[in-house]
């Protein structure tokens, strides 16, 4: 494992390279993390080691305000992400032992998975959105984030969630979150894209899933049967849908 920072408009990202054994050449998943999270949550590390087992190197990345990476999570956005993920991609594509190129993310890092391969579908070969909060930008303009109200029309300075997290949010993530339309994203996206979600999430509806999954062109759908957000009732079977992704792709 590697551990170091990427440059991102003179901010660090605090980042991990983790490389499977016996290996010269090889493909690359940047993962990423989601809303309030950071690269070494268990659901990440499990993804991250399924990966490794199928012969793909993983970066793992904080993003703007989260785990190791500068930036303070009240200020954070989707635009703060996607240039972040941009940064990562970049990084990635420099790195000689990389043959194909993916990219992961959980949650918000599964909607900004959607986003940013939209962008850059030139450059990946699949991507896997993980429990994909793709309702974020639909709540926003609804007048609610992660179960907080407000009115969409006069959005405040800052958001204060003391329920199922503490944390102090700038009214500016609202504002582009609003702006953001991930069925243009998902519209834009011819790739394959492997979608894992547990059916019975609290935090995402599951039927945001099923609903990627038929606005997609070329879209699998993994369903966790009993398992929630995160993954933490069958972590292995989150990690096997992953690692039979992969492994599949060596086969073809």
């Amino acid at each position: 494992m590697k551990e170091f920072y990427i440059d991102c408009d003179g901010m660090r990202l605090h980042a991990k390279l983790d490389r499977p054994e016996g290996t010269e050449r090889c493909p690359l998943c940047v993962l990423i993390h989601g809303f309030t999270g950071h690269m070494e949550e268990d659901h990440i590390i499990t993804a991250q080691k399924a990966m490794n087992e199928a012969g793909v190197a993983v970066l793992r990345v904080d993003m703007y305000g989260h785990g190791g990476s500068d930036g303070e999570f009240k200020n954070h956005t989707l635009h703060k992400w996607i240039a972040n993920a941009l940064a990562a991609l970049h990084y990635a594509r420099s790195l000689d032992f990389v043959t194909d190129l993916y990219l992961s993310g959980h949650s918000q890092g599964g909607l900004l998975t959607m986003l940013v391969g939209s962008m850059c579908k030139d450059w990946l070969k699949a991507i896997l959105p993980l429990s994909p909060a793709w309702m974020i930008p639909d709540d926003a303009r609804a007048g609610s984030v992660l179960g907080l109200e407000f009115d969409p029309k006069n959005i405040p300075d800052m958001l204060q969630c003391n329920s199922w997290s503490d944390w102090e949010l700038s009214g500016d993530y609202i504002r582009v979150a609003q702006s953001i339309h991930p069925e243009e994203a998902i519209e834009n996206y011819d790739g394959e894209v492997l979608i894992v979600h547990g059916d019975e999430d609290p935090i995402v509806p599951f039927s945001y899933a099923v609903k990627a999954q038929e606005l997609y062109k070329n879209a699998t759908l993994v369903p966790i049967a009993g398992d929630d957000h995160c993954f933490t009732v069958h972590p292995d079977q989150m990690a096997a849908a992953i690692r039979s992704y992969f492994e599949s792709r060596k086969e073809a």
